[in-house]
């Protein structure tokens, strides 16, 4: 196994020292060489230290991908900051938790964000806003001159159990949850996706996922651990993947939630497999989309399971079993435990519980939430909160959340953000919320609600009202009126009673 005692931050500097004209990747066409991203995130570094900031200051990033933000994430490893991603989709409620939770020192966002941030309310006095893209005349502190400054970085690099991040992931009965990511779990996340891609010199990896998404950040360390560059653009486009694959001569793509389904609904094409790409790797292939997609577009699929607690990826399927999430990493073992902490039978279904041999493999906690921290870590060992089971050869299957969430979009979410929200529109009473089948990809979002006494709800009116408060992929795309809901003898609403059906509901999609 490699070393991964030097964390990843050192990497870039020594990759520009070797060959700073070697490619790290291409942004919409436009190419980022090592050289260049060590220059400028070494300005990055030296100007946010220049404003103040201190080792272990967290700088939040509400930023859509562009080469800038790849040199602002390098600066801020450098300077020993801690990175704290923000989904450019957040909004009100859900923005501020996070702004006010993480406390940041400096805030760094799109022109275009600047006026959502406002909104929403966060304590953000005293502490500097950053801009990308606002216009050269514009009076708000900008971000391009910050990475052009030439100003040279002397401070020491950070240790490889410093940390890097806090990456809030959606919880299941309450707030986000800040994971804590060290620069030894981003190195080892990069070393994953080197397995389960198995990229080979001179490879070119697609990426369409944002950065601020674990699926994204796991990609910066990947050029400085293997001779690959990566192929970046703005946004998933399913009319024009092929042809940006081709474009950019890729020899892999990335897959996450229903982005196989999506691709395999477009109308056949004579050039389907007329492309570069050999393999597809992610997480969330369906059993039946397996085979059409491999056998239509002649691509290996390599699935893997993981999570950001575990430094993003566990296991790696690559055997080629259908359906299968494979085998641990070599820095990972994997047990499935029944609800009283005890191994269950090989075939049957248990909670997935990951443990280490290589320290710092497993997060260290949740940010200011010592309970969360205590449900997770238990016995050094990290308790997933999801279902799986063994085939006989040891091979393992993924069956689900344990817990009330839903996967929509590519993106986990709480069920408990959505009702929290809806729960204060004053026409309603109560309400609860359940994944049901989408027509592609994992699940869409339905939701039940009990209008007050004497209230009448207007259901495009409401759904109007819950997209200006919830991100676009937290938003239900089912709404469906009840008299009242059955509920335990705690008064818990009893979910598994909520019908899954759609045809009662009143369909966003549909509306449009």
């Amino acid at each position: 196994m490699s070393d991964f005692s030097t964390g990843f931050a050192g990497l870039l500097t020594q990759a520009a020292r070797t060959d700073g004209e070697r490619l790290f990747a291409r942004y919409n066409g436009a190419p980022l060489t090592a050289g260049t991203l060590d220059r400028q995130s070494d300005s990055m570094a030296a100007e946010l230290r220049r404003m103040g900031l201190v080792p272990g200051d967290r700088v939040a990033l509400m930023l859509r991908n562009s080469p800038a933000v790849l040199s602002t994430l390098f600066g801020i490893a450098k300077a020993e900051l801690v990175w704290v991603p923000i989904n450019a989709q957040q909004r009100g409620d859900g923005l501020r938790y996070i702004l006010d939770h993480s406390e940041p020192a400096a805030v760094l966002a799109d022109a275009d964000l600047v006026a959502t941030i406002a909104e929403c309310g966060a304590d953000l006095s005293g502490k500097p806003l950053i801009v990308a893209g606002a216009d050269e005349a514009s009076s708000l502190l900008r971000l391009e001159p910050m990475l052009d400054s030439g100003a040279a970085f002397e401070g020491t690099l950070p240790g490889p159990d410093d940390l890097f991040a806090i990456m809030y992931t959606s919880g299941t009965t309450g707030r986000p949850k800040g994971a804590l990511v060290t620069h030894r779990m981003m190195r080892l996340a990069g070393e994953a996706v080197a397995r389960v891609s198995a990229a080979r010199d001179g490879d070119v990896l697609f990426v369409w996922e944002p950065l601020y998404h674990i699926g994204g950040a796991q990609m910066i360390v990947l050029p400085l651990i293997r001779a690959v560059s990566l192929a970046m653009v703005d946004r998933f486009s399913a009319s024009r993947f092929w042809d940006q694959v081709r474009d950019y001569g890729a020899t892999h793509i990335h897959y996450l939630g229903g982005i196989l389904q999506i691709l395999l609904k477009q109308p056949p094409d004579p050039r389907d497999r007329d492309h570069p790409v050999r393999i597809a790797w992610g997480g969330g292939c369906p059993k039946e989309t397996w085979t059409p997609f491999q056998e239509r577009f002649g691509v290996e699929i390599r699935e893997c399971y993981g999570m950001t607690e575990a430094s993003s990826i566990t296991t790696c399927n690559d055997e080629g079993t259908v359906g299968a999430v494979g085998r641990p990493m070599p820095w990972f073992t994997v047990e499935l435990l029944d609800e009283a902490g005890k191994p269950v039978a090989r075939g049957e279904r248990g909670e997935i519980v990951v443990r280490t041999d290589t320290p710092g493999a497993l997060f260290a906690g949740y940010f200011r939430n010592p309970e969360a921290t205590a449900k997770a870590l238990r016995d050094g060992a990290l308790h997933t909160g999801d279902l799986g089971s063994l085939l006989p050869d040891g091979t393992l299957l993924f069956h689900g959340r344990m817990t009330d969430s839903m996967r929509c979009k590519g993106e986990n979410v709480s069920a408990w953000e959505i009702e929290h929200i809806a729960a204060t529109h004053p026409a309603i009473e109560d309400c609860a919320v359940i994944g049901v089948q989408a027509d592609i990809g994992e699940q869409d979002i339905k939701l039940f609600v009990k209008p007050r006494q004497g209230a009448t709800v207007d259901i495009p009116a409401l759904s109007d009202w819950l997209g200006r408060q919830l991100a676009p992929y937290q938003n239900p795309r089912y709404i469906a009126l009840v008299e009242g809901f059955e509920r335990t003898p705690s008064q818990r609403i009893m979910k598994h009673r909520l019908s899954p059906a759609v045809n009662d509901s009143w369909d966003r999609q549909a509306a449009r």
